[in-house]
């Protein structure tokens, strides 16, 4: 893969990733949506839909890894750190599109907004406890990426397309079992990327964009993914 199919790959994977997954957030949150009050197992299928969208658009550019504690461990696995600059960058400024379009799609119902908006861009705790949250992240982007790595270990998988379905799955399952206390960013651009452009945007009454909470849904999942990296290593 060059450099170029890695980036353009990312950028719209990454966009559709967001723009579903946040999409579906805004569709249940904001009052003027047909959606609304849907719940929680609307917002898990609705963003595990969105891996699978997103994933299948992009694997044939750039393996579809949407998610910088994907690519890390991927990278702790291979040894491979060449491309992983380009991979960040693309997933980065996808999240960034993709939350900026879902404002665009909702954009009559943000216009009449009287509520905080933060839980459509970005995720937050149940109960605020910095470790227990650190924590949380880091073992739900484990699982997803220990998935994710151990589908090579299985001949055609990947091929035949069933491992993005498998893939989509999980993170439906993430979201019912793992995604109570924090929202299961699982992702650190699904997060940041949003939440900046939440910081940005001209939405009334949108509230504060909570930057003292910001680091966790960055540092847990990157926690996890290296620690998925390392733990394939050590054990297959």
């Amino acid at each position: 893969m060059s450099n170029g199919h890695i980036f353009v790959g990312e950028l719209i994977g990454t966009a559709l990733l967001i723009l579903l997954g946040g999409g579906v957030c805004a569709a249940v949150t904001l009052k003027r949506s047909k959606a609304f009050g849907a719940g929680w197992v609307a917002i898990a299928f609705g963003w595990g839909f969105a891996v699978m969208v997103a994933a299948y658009v992009s694997s044939h550019l750039s393996g579809a890894h949407l998610n910088p504690a994907v690519t890390l461990a991927i990278a702790i696995k291979s040894g491979e750190w060449s491309h992983v600059p380009v991979y960040l960058a693309g997933q980065m400024l996808g999240a960034m599109l993709g939350a900026f379009l879902v404002w665009v799609t909702y954009l009559g119902q943000f216009q009449q907004n009287d509520e905080p908006t933060l839980g459509i861009f970005s995720t937050g705790p149940e109960i605020r406890n910095p470790v227990q949250n650190l924590m949380t992240e880091a073992i739900g982007t484990l699982v997803l990426c220990i998935l994710i790595l151990t589908q090579g270990l299985t001949p055609g998988l990947t091929l035949s397309g069933t491992g993005v379905l498998i893939t989509s799955l999980t993170v439906v399952g993430i979201g019912f079992s793992l995604g109570g206390p924090t929202g299961y960013a699982i992702n650190p651009v699904r997060d940041l990327g949003p939440r900046i452009v939440h910081s940005l945007l001209p939405i009334p009454k949108k509230g504060g964009s909570d930057w003292g909470y910001a680091w966790i849904p960055v540092v847990g999942p990157l926690v996890g993914g290296a620690l998925a990296g390392l733990l394939y290593n050590a054990a297959y």
